[in-house]
């Protein structure tokens, strides 16, 4: 049986194309699921915060992984929509992932003289040595207050994290930090 060449907005019909998709390969039912869910994933995504190129960018992953994995769609299971929304959601949020964890630079990004002078009455060696034992993440949110200047919330906001984990961040590493310069 030939596929159905032709997109209609209801759900049965989307499913059958889907379907149809994983079954014959046909590159016409493809575009025509992509010009239906295109524009349509693009303004879900920038309504999530994408911006326009990054979200024409989610859009062709989520349809290349649709072409790849709709032998896996089950009817039974989900509408096509929320099959398809579904998979870029998941790459949005690992689009989202990947640049948080790209905001955590190492330590040696930050200038090792501006770590001394805050200090002047601890050996600076001893210093850097607690600085670089602490977690990376910590020693950000250290630098951040003290060398940067900012406020909780303002680190909150930089580096995406909630204000509650900036708090006890800081706390973790400052009970560090004492306890290996020898303080109680």
């Amino acid at each position: 049986m030939a596929p159905n060449n032709s997109i209609t907005k209801t759900p049965d019909k989307l499913k059958q194309s889907l379907a149809d998709l994983g079954r014959y390969r046909d590159k016409q039912t493809f575009a025509l699921l992509y010009d239906f869910f295109a524009p349509r994933l693009k303004s879900h995504l920038m309504s999530k915060g994408a911006h326009g190129e990054m979200a024409e960018e989610l859009v062709q992953e989520t349809m290349l992984s649709v072409w790849k994995n709709c032998k896996s769609y089950d009817p039974d299971k989900s509408a096509a929509s929320t099959w398809i929304f579904r998979i870029a959601r998941n790459l949005w949020i690992d689009r989202l992932r990947k640049e948080k964890s790209n905001l955590l630079s190492p330590l040696d990004n930050y200038p090792e003289s501006s770590f001394v002078p805050a200090m002047k009455e601890f050996d600076s060696a001893k210093i850097k040595s607690a600085l670089k034992s602490l977690p990376q993440q910590q020693a950000q949110l250290v630098y951040k207050v003290y060398y940067e200047g900012k406020s909780h919330r303002e680190i909150s906001e930089d580096m995406d994290m909630p204000l509650g984990s900036v708090k006890s961040g800081l706390r973790l590493a400052f009970t560090k930090l004492r306890n290996q310069m020898g303080e109680v």
